[in-house]
């Protein structure tokens, strides 16, 4: 393309004569214009606000309004927040997202066009209003059939971000939003305004930023540079649970390109030997995970290559040993998650080799047509045998294998990815059939709109130890922890952390303390025996810090744990994740025996084994895909495959009648 101006305006053109002195050509075609504008330079894109007459959403559904423009360019038509300044300042929920606004309007994109350009809203293949960007530029609002249009953009600074700790100095690695008073994002450059276009990321768009509700987040590592909007920018900065988030309003000046923040320390549980580290993580690389968990103050990722179908996913980063960061201080380990879906699914930490098959009978977790060829309890003893650590996900479901396994052994923590009274009921059942079963938190990220951490596992690691992986898991497998989705727990039993026994005479008292900060309300903080709440402290308000210190009486061995979330512990305010996860804590039990040995027996847990572990077996022998027995050899070895898969069960069916047989002689 090429613009001609005519030299001499004052004179009438009458014709353009076009003769090759070269090569032939061909002229697609000639157009006039007689404005005082170049017709190919086009001005820097501004930002423009659209607001939708509501009336309109009466007779069409959905609204997707897009934004077409003649002499121009224009982009994607975003919906803007549904909060006044105001309220986003307000929000409890400072740094961790805003509530999605369901609607299409108020809307805005960004233009780039020449003053005789005309802009024309669209829904569908329908124009349905129309305005001149020359108009559009006064500033005034315009009217566009159902539609009011308005330029709301500020003008630009490049501007060079730090964000600091406010006691050190130093840069923290942390997640930053900017916007306008009017709610158009200007992320960092590198990054992204709308992750994924604010639309699904399972397995795209993963790694780097992050969505929570409304907002997209930036991973940096304490520095950034971008353009910020002159006058009037909120910014919206979190780094885990343990930093103060930073939501407030800075001004940047005409000729400014310098911005420093400062974030402050609510808790260093670092300091006290507590690690922080996410479970289950999947799609993300092994860079990408070490940028996100500094990002979120997280010393651990557990990044679990796994099967969907015909789809691997993060084979690639195995290696069989941890990714150590250049301070130390952040560790990722490519592990792995193995998936059936009838029998359940289990987390293999600490492998020095892939553990295969690793997903197994088909859709959704492998491939299309594929048979029953190996079961939870044999994925468990190849871990073991190799040093790893065994955490049944997301408890307890799928709900098939995990009694058995339990019965047997073979698990050595279990984990939370929400807080719901279906996995609390679960667990305590377990627990209070005798089974020692530490407690931790994972997010199973797999899409951009959850951010690692947000469901985390605390392991104490005593002062003896260094952090290393090793160390973490090995204390973890010990019960020295607590999951936190924000709030972090103190918990102690005469001075006992979780994961502890105390000895205590029959009868006799243990002194109890527990307590919780936060940098979201919090509720409620209780302390449960049994399963049953025994003490609490309540704030229906909701509070940033509650306590507990109680003595309590124990009349036969227990277990005890704290756990903090909203009101009546089980209202769990929701996070702005897709997950819409609650806000919760809870610690490991502290076991408490009055006899030699620790000995909790309740029948209905074994009843309730049994009947899982029974309708596992029905499932293997009855149900489930298989070969036939002289067109195959499996991966064991053994002739009688059915066999092979049904010994784990049989395990635990006969230890769970000896645990029947031995309560029932204490008895006599």
């Amino acid at each position: 393309m090429w613009a001609w101006l005519n030299p001499h305006p004052e004179r009438k053109l009458r014709a353009v004569e076009v003769a090759a002195r070269g090569p032939r050509f061909v002229i697609a075609g000639v157009s006039l214009g007689d404005v005082d504008e170049h017709p190919l330079a086009l001005p820097g894109a501004q930002a423009v606000r659209i607001d939708i007459d509501e009336r309109l959403f009466a007779v069409r559904a959905p609204i997707e309004i897009r934004v077409g423009v003649d002499r121009g360019v224009s982009t994607f038509a975003y919906t803007l927040s549904g909060q006044t300044v105001h309220d986003f300042l307000a929000d409890p929920f400072a740094g961790f997202g805003e509530a999605q606004n369901p609607r299409a309007t108020p809307a805005y994109v960004h233009v780039a066009a020449l003053l005789s350009a005309t802009l024309k809203l669209q829904q569908g293949n329908e124009t349905i209003g129309a305005v001149r960007w020359s108009d559009v530029t006064t500033g005034e609002e315009q009217r566009a059939g159902p539609a009011r249009i308005r330029l709301i953009d500020p003008g630009r600074n490049w501007v060079r971000t730090k964000v600091l700790d406010a006691i050190t100095g130093e840069p923290l690695p942390c997640r930053v939003h900017f916007r306008s008073p009017d709610g158009v994002p200007y992320a960092p450059h590198g990054h992204h305004a709308h992750v994924g276009g604010d639309l699904g990321t399972w397995h795209i768009d993963v790694g780097g930023d992050v969505r929570l509700g409304h907002i997209s987040y930036a991973y940096i590592d304490g520095t950034c540079e971008g353009w910020l909007p002159r006058g009037d920018a909120l910014v919206d900065v979190a780094r885990g649970f343990e930093y103060e988030p930073l939501r407030t309003m800075v001004r940047i000046e005409p000729g400014q390109q310098e911005l420093t923040l400062r974030l402050e320390r609510l808790s260093d549980l670092k300091a006290e030997r507590w690690f922080s580290g996410d479970t289950h993580v999947h799609f993300l690389s092994t860079q990408g995970a070490h940028t996100e968990a500094r990002g979120e103050d997280l010393n651990v990722v557990n990044l679990l290559l796994s099967q969907w179908g015909h789809l691997f996913t993060n084979a690639e980063e195995f290696t069989g040993e941890a990714s150590v960061s250049r301070d130390g201080n952040t560790i990722v380990y490519a592990a792995q998650e193995n998936r059936q879906h009838i029998l359940g699914h289990l987390t293999l930490l600490g492998l020095k080799h892939p553990v295969m098959p690793s997903c197994s009978d088909g859709p959704e977790e492998a491939e299309m047509g594929s048979t029953l060829e190996v079961t939870m309890s044999e994925w468990a003893d190849r871990c073991h045998e190799q040093g790893g650590t065994v955490i049944l996900p997301h408890m307890p479901n799928p709900n098939g294998e995990p009694a058995a396994m339990i019965a047997t052994g073979r698990v050595d923590a279990v984990e939370f990815m929400q807080g719901n009274r279906y996995n609390h009921v679960e667990y305590y059942r377990y627990l209070n059939g005798g089974y020692r079963l530490p407690l931790v938190g994972g997010t199973d990220k797999m899409s951009a709109d959850v951010p690692v951490g947000l469901y985390r596992t605390y392991v104490n690691i005593p002062p003896e130890e260094e952090l290393t992986y090793d160390s973490w898991c090995r204390n973890l497998a010990r019960g020295r922890t607590f999951l936190s989705a924000g709030p972090l727990l103190s918990f102690k039993v005469e001075g006992a952390i979780p994961g502890a026994t105390v000895r205590v005479s029959a009868g006799g008292t243990v002194e109890v303390d527990a307590e919780v900060v936060s940098i979201f309300p919090v509720h409620t903080l209780e302390i449960v025996q049994n399963g049953q709440v025994v003490a609490s402290s309540d704030d229906p308000n909701g509070s940033r810090q509650l306590s507990v210190r109680t003595s309590l009486r124990i009349d036969s061995d227990s277990w005890l744990a704290a756990r903090a979330g909203g009101p009546g512990y089980f209202e769990f305010v929701q996070h702005r994740d897709g997950e819409r996860s609650g806000v919760m804590a809870h610690t490991s039990p502290v076991y408490i025996r009055c006899a030699e040995q620790y000995s909790v027996f309740t029948e209905a847990t074994v009843q309730y084994m049994m009947t899982l572990i029974e309708g596992s077996l029905s499932y293997i022998q009855e149900l489930s895909s298989q070969y036939a027995i002289d067109r195959v050899t499996h991966h064991h070895g053994e002739h009688d495959h059915i066999a092979h898969l049904s010994r784990p069960f049989l395990q635990a069916r006969e230890a769970l009648q000896r645990r029947i047989r031995q309560e029932r002689g204490r008895q006599v």
